[in-house]
């Protein structure tokens, strides 16, 4: 079998398998021309949206609306490049065939941290059109911006007391940190993942256990650095939007936010592959209800903490944390809200309870696709209320600004899953080493 070998378009259920194991493809390389043309495409719908989204600067708002929806579109990147570090972390703590397939997928998530990285410094740079505590960043600029009806009094002592944590030059320090850590980790485990395939024992007991304590040493730890780093970004580039707004889950929402986000990308990228070989011949219906199910329970777990939040604030009836929801549900955005609700988390919780579905790889490609749009859906509901001249007032009337959180994001995401699909013709798409990779070729069982 050639690694050129392009799938006939019917779908596999296992049944070919039952009579014998299958035979390791000659060559794992990522099918190179497949993916250069998914590549193109991307490019080619980034760069029509980038100039789309040039003609919002001549609109009223629209130099504002392009900055909030570069935000999203940077939050989504940083989820699946972030989100794809820890998932693979997780995958070396935990162990297990489950994450094989994926394995070199999020690795190439990992490796576009550098182009994320970068893509922060233009909201840095713009910050003081985002951020109140950027706009104003000591006490004099604060109450000067109070006398003129520009803050709340609420908003100029919080802005006051977060000064440590939320100004120009500790943002930028943090961002630093934060991409420096992240970019260490993501070095030294693609590094290692190339060294154990090369490695002259690969094969042997005691490879596999040198290398596992290697990888979950570092996995361990990292798992807990990234979600106090995640925490801190979150804060910094979401949270901090209102300047009064307390959350004290709101880090580990967008922890599970990302898995949800990074799942659906991973799954979505497997199942594209195995239209060609080495995948068609890897991934088993096993593997991908697997992974279906996994979805399944991010899915669940974001609808709680999300739920829990609400809750816990809605019993509480304290003043200052409920405009944060008034904002999102007042004027049009009770249609957003509920669009969130039935997007983001009723379909893919309905549909992924089905196992069919989680089998069929048609269905699994257009509800991964789907949950990734709803992920932004949900940074645009996250994002754009917090601002003045959108809080309980979403039409189109004289606001066609607003239309760049669909271009902007567009053009960002499509840079990035250009860069994605870059990084993942760079290696064989499974570790040769691993002892798992005998049981991917094992026959399928019957259910």
């Amino acid at each position: 079998m050639s690694a050129g070998y392009e799938h006939s378009g019917h779908e596999h259920h296992g049944d070919a398998g039952h009579h014998g194991p299958r035979v390791l493809p000659s060559s794992l390389a990522a099918p190179e021309e497949a993916i250069k043309a998914w590549r193109t495409r991307l490019l080619i719908v980034g760069v029509a949206a980038a100039l789309i989204s040039l003609l919002f600067l001549m609109v009223k708002g629209g130099p504002g609306h392009i900055l909030r929806a570069y935000l999203m579109g940077f939050m989504v990147s940083f989820g699946f490049a972030g989100g794809g570090l820890a998932m693979l972390m997780l995958q070396y703590v935990s162990g297990g065939k489950w994450g094989l397939v994926l394995r070199r997928p999020l690795e190439a998530m990992t490796r576009t941290l550098w182009l994320v990285a970068l893509m922060v410094v233009p909201i840095l740079f713009f910050m003081k059109h985002l951020y109140q505590w950027a706009a104003y960043p000591n006490a004099k600029a604060t109450a000067a911006a109070f006398a003129k009806g520009l803050m709340t009094k609420e908003q100029m002592l919080t802005a006051n007391a977060k000064h440590a944590m939320l100004s120009p030059v500790s943002a930028t320090v943090q961002m630093a940190i934060v991409f420096g850590v992240l970019l260490l980790f993501m070095v030294f485990l693609n590094r290692w993942s190339l060294q154990r395939d090369a490695d002259p024992h690969a094969g042997s007991q005691s490879s596999f256990d040198f290398w596992r304590i290697k990888f979950e040493n570092l996995s361990g730890i990292g798992i807990f650095i990234y979600v106090v780093l995640l925490t801190d970004i979150s804060i910094v580039l979401i949270k901090s939007l209102d300047v009064t707004w307390y959350s004290s889950i709101y880090g580990l929402q967008f922890l599970v936010g990302q898995g949800y986000q990074v799942l659906a990308l991973g799954i979505l990228s497997v199942i594209l592959l195995s239209r060609f070989e080495p995948m068609k011949s890897l991934l088993r219906v096993t593997e991908q209800h697997d992974l279906g199910k996994f979805a399944f329970a991010f899915v669940m777990l974001n609808i709680y903490l999300c739920f829990a939040e609400f809750l816990i604030i809605w019993s509480g009836n304290v003043p200052d944390e409920i405009p944060w929801y008034l904002a999102r549900i007042q004027g049009g955005w009770w249609v957003i809200c509920s669009l969130d609700f039935i997007c983001h988390w009723l379909i893919p919780f309905t549909l992924l309870l089905s196992r069919d579905l989680k089998r069929n790889k048609t269905k699994m490609i257009w509800l991964c696709s789907w949950m990734i749009f709803a992920r932004s859906l949900d940074m645009f509901w996250l994002i754009e209320p917090n601002f003045q001249d959108a809080a309980g007032n979403l039409h189109l009337a004289g606001n066609y600004g607003i239309l760049a959180y669909i271009t902007v994001p567009v053009a960002v995401l499509s840079i990035w899953g250009a860069y994605y699909l870059t990084e993942l013709m760079k290696r064989p798409l499974m570790n040769v080493s691993d002892p798992h990779l005998e049981e991917l070729l094992e026959p399928e069982h019957a259910h």
